[in-house]
């Protein structure tokens, strides 16, 4: 009887031990072997450039998701992230391209007004009390029409025609757009190296002080928080703060990579941007919003959009592949979390 009781012990052991090791580290088996069918599928796929490529391609829609990252940490959500992108392209066109202003004020403008925008978002939720997915909904909806007022709809470009049929004498500044086009070495592109350095210091904020820490009490307790004498509302607001002004470094990093201010400039970066938050629960079984998470989530998504472009399928096709792949992917670490 003492045998088959260990035995039993033994083998319930072992099964913990699978259930743990696959929580933690199902994920980025999931995301390892679609490195290795692209591969074999595709062999350009693994080339130094491919690589290089993929994260150029996710540092925009990166960098935003690192925003969202704070909002989810104190249990809210911002989907007015590409919005703020797409209104930050379009003003520091104009002010370039139209106001003849230099980058810095451009930038400065740009950065100002997307903290402007988490700030209207983190008082309509907490003073208000609309929930965050109606109140960063409506104010998504608000910037989509307020970004085409000033150029009247139209993509802003140098030497445009203005309405009244005159010339814009502005043009984008060569040191504004190496920003978005310009390689350090000659072989990181600088967006990557943007979006490296927020989510470190997003990283150092949230996991080493005492201010991060409390941002994660509130998203666990926020009442117990409160009582603990945390002015819970105050950080809430400035997780929309950030979160406002770290899109709005997005869209100034997007129309340095383009050189136009393109109105259309925003379509796609929030669901890409909300994905890889949302994947960052599921890196190493975490369970909770995580930089690390998230920018191994904005990982994927490029892996997984660039090996489906390679493979030439239908463009069509590729949100609902990638959306049954995310769906799957967080279905199976939660399930298996839920069960330990």
């Amino acid at each position: 009887m003492p045998e088959a009781t260990k035995i039993d012990k033994g083998e319930t052991s072992n099964n913990w031990d699978a259930k743990q090791f696959a929580i933690r580290y199902g994920f980025l088996i999931v995301m390892a072997a679609l490195y290795l069918l692209f591969s074999i599928l595709e062999p350009a796929f693994l080339t130094w450039s491919n690589q290089f490529s993929i994260l150029l391609g996710i540092a925009i829609y990166g960098i935003l998701a690192l925003g969202v990252t704070f909002t989810l940490v104190v249990d809210g959500l911002d989907l007015s992230i590409g919005s703020v992108a797409a209104l930050s392209v379009m003003i520091s066109s104009y002010c370039m391209v139209v106001l003849e202003q230099g980058a810095v004020i451009s930038v400065i403008i740009c950065l100002l007004l997307g903290a402007l925008v988490g700030l209207l978002n983190g008082l309509l939720i907490v003073k208000m009390k609309i929930p965050d997915l109606l109140t960063t909904l409506g104010m998504m909806f608000l910037i989509q029409g307020l970004q085409l007022i000033p150029s009247a709809g139209r993509t802003i470009s140098e030497g445009m025609l203005m309405e009244d049929g005159e010339e814009a004498m502005g043009f984008f500044d060569p040191s504004f757009l190496y920003l978005g086009q310009g390689r350090l070495f000659g072989v990181i592109p600088i967006p990557v190296i943007v979006m490296l350095v927020i989510a470190l210091l997003v990283y150092i904020v949230l996991d080493h002080t005492r201010w991060g820490r409390v941002m994660y009490a509130i998203g666990g307790n926020p009442e117990a928080t409160r009582l603990a004498g945390a002015p819970v509302n105050l950080y809430r607001i400035m997780a929309y703060v950030i979160s406002g002004t770290i899109a709005s470094i997005g869209g100034v990093l997007l129309v340095a990579r383009v050189g136009v201010g393109d109105i259309t400039s925003g379509t796609g970066l929030l669901l890409d941007a909300v994905g890889a938050a949302l994947i960052g629960f599921a890196v190493f079984g975490v369970r909770r919003p995580n930089p690390f998470g998230t920018l191994i989530g904005a990982i994927f998504i490029g892996v997984l959009l660039s090996g489906l472009t390679m493979l030439s399928l239908p463009y069509y096709t590729q949100d609902f592949i990638k959306g049954g792949v995310l769906v799957l992917s967080l279905m199976f670490t939660f399930a298996l979390a839920k069960r330990s």
